[in-house]
Order: C-alpha cells, then sequence, then structure tokens
C-alpha cells in the first residue's frame, strides 16, 4: 500500500525527532546518573547522610536547571539561524551564550556556598545543614563548566549533531562514579572525604565535560566556519539581549516547575528525617525517568525551531506534536513500572531488609505509586514546552506555569499534606495536580498559537 503525502511527512519527522531524542534523551539521563549515583553512594553512608546530601543535591540540581534553562535560550536561536542559513549569527549567539552562562554562574555559586545562612530560614535542621554544607562548597567549583557545557550542548543539538554529547556525558558518568567510590571511602591512595569527596568529584567530572565538548568542536572542520571560539572578548549587546529575553522565561518556568519540588522538599524535611528520605528517593527515581522526555523536549525544540527557520509552519507544528506525542508514550510505559514495581525500585537505595530502614521503605513505595499516576502528565508538560520554545515562545508558558505549578501544585500539596494530615502522600498529591494543570494548559497553548515564520 502506497503511504499518503501526510503519513510520509508523519514518519520523516517521527525519524528526526528520534535522531535528535535519542542522544539528548540519553544524555539527559548520564546527567541525572550524576545525581541518581551520588545519591545511592550516600546511602551506603547511613540514612542521616542520605537525607543531609540529598537535600544538598536537590539545592545543586534545583539552582542548576534554572541556570541551565536560561542558557538554553541558546537552542532555538541557533536552531532558527541555523534553518535560515546564517552562518555568522549562529556564533555571535553561542559566544554571548557563553558570556551569559559566565554571568550566572558567579550568583548561583554564591548562593550554593553561603547555604547555611539561608536554608534554616527554610525549615531545615542545623544538623541536617551541617552535614549537607561540606557537599555544597565543594560541588559549587563545577557551576561554570556545568553551564558552559549547557550552552555548547544546546550548539551541537541545534545543528543536529547530538551524538558527541551522550558519549562525553555517559564517559563523564563512569569518571565521576569511580571518584566517588574513591573519593568516599579513601581508595586508591587518595582521603576518605565522605560528602565532601562526592562533591569534588562531581564537580572534576564537570569540568572534564566541558573541556571534551570544546576540543571537539575546535577539532571539527563543520564547526569551523562558526568561529565560536574567536572573538569572546566582544560583547554583542543585542544578541545578548535577545538570549536573556528567551532565557530568563525558560529559566522562570524552571525555577517554578523545580521550586514545587524543591519546597516540596523542604516541607518533607520538616515533617522528619524519614519522610524526607522517602521523598528524596522516590524524587530521584522520578527524575531519573523525567530526563527522557526533557531530552525529547530539547529534540523538538531544535525540530520547530529548524522548521520555523526554514519559513514552514506545518512542519514546525507537526514537530511540536510528534514530539508530544513520543513523550507521552516513553512516560505511559513509566508509569506502568512505578505502579507495578516499586519496591525494587526503593531497593536500589536502602537495603529493605534492615529493619531500621522499614518505615523510609514503606512510605516510599507508596510515593512511587503516586509519581506513577504524574509521570504522563510530566512528560506531556515538558514536551509542549519544549515546543512552545521552539517557536520562542516562553513568556506565557512562564505564567502558565507560575500558575499551576505554585498557584494549583503547592497550594494543593500544603493542604493536603500539611492542613488535611495527610503528610507526604497529600504533599505528592498536589505535585500530581499540578503538573497535570500545567499539561493540559501547555498543550491547548501549542494548539492554539499561531506560527509566523518571521516570529520573534
Amino acid at each position: 500500500m502506497t503511504s499518503s503525502p501526510a503519513q510520509t511527512r508523519l514518519a520523516a519527522e517521527i525519524k528526526a525527532c528520534l535522531w535528535l531524542a535519542i542522544p539528548l534523551a540519553g544524555a539527559q539521563l548520564a546527567q541525572a546518573a550524576t545525581a541518581f549515583v551520588d545519591t545511592i553512594m550516600m546511602g551506603w553512608l547511613g540514612s542521616a547522610t542520605l537525607a543531609a546530601g540529598g537535600l544538598g543535591a536537590s539545592v545543586f540540581q534545583a539552582l542548576l536547571l534554572i541556570s541551565t534553562g536560561i542558557v538554553s535560550a541558546v537552542s532555538p536561536l541557533v536552531a532558527a539561524a541555523y534553518g535560515g542559513s546564517q552562518t555568522a549569527a549562529v556564533g555571535k549567539i553561542v559566544r554571548q551564550g557563553l558570556w551569559l552562562a559566565a554571568g550566572l554562574a558567579m550568583p548561583m555559586g554564591l548562593l550554593l556556598w553561603s547555604a547555611q545562612a539561608w536554608l534554616p530560614n527554610l525549615g531545615q535542621s542545623t544538623a541536617t545543614i551541617n552535614i549537607a554544607l561540606p557537599y555544597l562548597r565543594s560541588i559549587v567549583w563545577g557551576v561554570l563548566p556545568a553551564l558552559g557545557f549547557a550552552v555548547l550542548r544546546n550548539f551541537v543539538s541545534a545543528l543536529s549533531d547530538p551524538r558527541p554529547v551522550i558519549v562525553i556525558m555517559l564517559s563523564g558518568t563512569v569518571f565521576n562514579i569511580l571518584a566517588n567510590y574513591s573519593l568516599m571511602f579513601g581508595k586508591w591512595g587518595l582521603p576518605a572525604l565522605g560528602l565532601t569527596g562526592i562533591g569534588l568529584a562531581s564537580a572534576t567530572s564537570l569540568w572534564g565535560m566541558f573541556l571534551a565538548l570544546s576540543l571537539y568542536i575546535l577539532s571539527q572542520p563543520r564547526y569551523r566556519a562558526y568561529r565560536v571560539f574567536k572573538q569572546l572578548n566582544q560583547l554583542e549587546i543585542q544578541v545578548l539581549r535577545d538570549l536573556i529575553q528567551v532565557g530568563i522565561p525558560i529559566g522562570v518556568l524552571a525555577a517554578v516547575e523545580t521550586g514545587m519540588f524543591t519546597l516540596t522538599t523542604f516541607l518533607m524535611g520538616q515533617l522528619g528525617t524519614v519522610s524526607l528520605a522517602a521523598h528524596l528517593v522516590a524524587l530521584q527515581t522520578a527524575a531519573v525517568t523525567f530526563m527522557v522526555p526533557l531530552g525529547i523536549s530539547l529534540a523538538t525544540t531544535v525540530r520547530v525551531g529548524q522548521q520555523l527557520g526554514q519559513q514552514n509552519p506545518a512542519g514546525a507544528r507537526l514537530a511540536g506534536w510528534v514530539g508530544i506525542g513520543i513523550a507521552a508514550l516513553f512516560m505511559s510505559l513509566m508509569a506502568i513500572l512505578f505502579w507495578l514495581f516499586p519496591q525494587p525500585i526503593v531497593a536500589l537505595y536502602l537495603d529493605i531488609e534492615k529493619p531500621d530502614n522499614a518505615a523510609v521503605v514503606a512510605l516510599a513505595k507508596q510515593l512511587l505509586i503516586v509519581a506513577a499516576v504524574f509521570q504522563l502528565f510530566d512528560g506531556i508538560q515538558v514536551s509542549a514546552a519544549g515546543a512552545l520554545r521552539g517557536l520562542k515562545d516562553t513568556r506565557i508558558p512562564m505564567l502558565i506555569g507560575i500558575i499551576a505549578y505554585w498557584g494549583i501544585g503547592l497550594t494543593s500539596g500544603y493542604l493536603l499534606g500539611i492542613q488535611l494530615g495527610w503528610g507526604g502522600i497529600g504533599l505528592w498529591w498536589g505535585l500530581a495536580i499540578g503538573l497535570a494543570a500545567a499539561s493540559m494548559v501547555l498543550t491547548w497553548r501549542f494548539s492554539t498559537t499561531p506560527i509566523h515564520p518571521t516570529a520573534d
């Protein structure tokens, strides 16, 4: 049977999306694996260390996600310029993206270093903060390379060359595991540094990934025309302004979504060590599966942006729907996994046969059941936001996120968990409600937004 033109276009777009999405999702998984491995190894040091170190890792990941959200403006701008064959513009965007990364690294680093001053205001105990602080003050040295790597990753991905990203990130993850082990326990002649060692290992890994991707770009003939590392001392105010105008709403959207999870973490801390440890187990697991639709979202941004640059509104619309559909399918499968196998998942973090861990294990299993419910919504909302980002539509999605994540999600979680006494389970149902609201409204926004090839 001969395929219709519409079927042919759909098949071609699915193939193009997967070509980008698979390595980008793999790269996101490799990035998440750093926090995942850190959390697992923290558990080897005991439940108290897991709670404190997991809190520190959550703070670092939250700030990193916000900052990388801002510099991710490089992706739609480069994709559109590349689709329109504007070589000089691509180079300018990337160079100013590196300036933006450097500008963001300083305040983020200061926040991490001074966590002892502001974490108590969020209800965290002095004992937990004192354990977490050495981790935060060691991993802070990885902030600058992490943001620089994010800029370069968005650049090569927007040019449909994501393969080196996953190779570099997987290599960085393997290095991080080995460095974690050696610096935590003092192996191979190195000092035993505990949580400090985990932070130093992660920072060293981030520097290695940034330098490796920089060397790859310098060594490849296809990138020479963009002159990415030439004239880095020159500020292009208009280009930087464009990046900030597109990137700030992306960062704010990431902040309010991350804030919903982070503030839930703080509320869990107020409920006690058992609730916090169980929450971190379930949250870290959900964060790992979320990396796949996040990678799909990044691919969707590139595909929509490229079609926009090629003056193809119909192609841009199709690219967005394909990305949303693929993300929804994957997260549906993850929801089934969470629902059917919560105990084996918890066993990855804690010894489920140990009596001291019984309360944490029981609560973590319940939280994973709730997480199964919001997996689908999480995949849809992030991919829909990615499609809108490809259209450079970031301000309205930012407002949608503020209302959905904070106005609906946090509020309902607080009412259910704290006011009605449902505890951690109520807080997690609030997360599900907020993500459901975001997924519906963002998808509606993409379906109704007019697509103009020359829209800015």
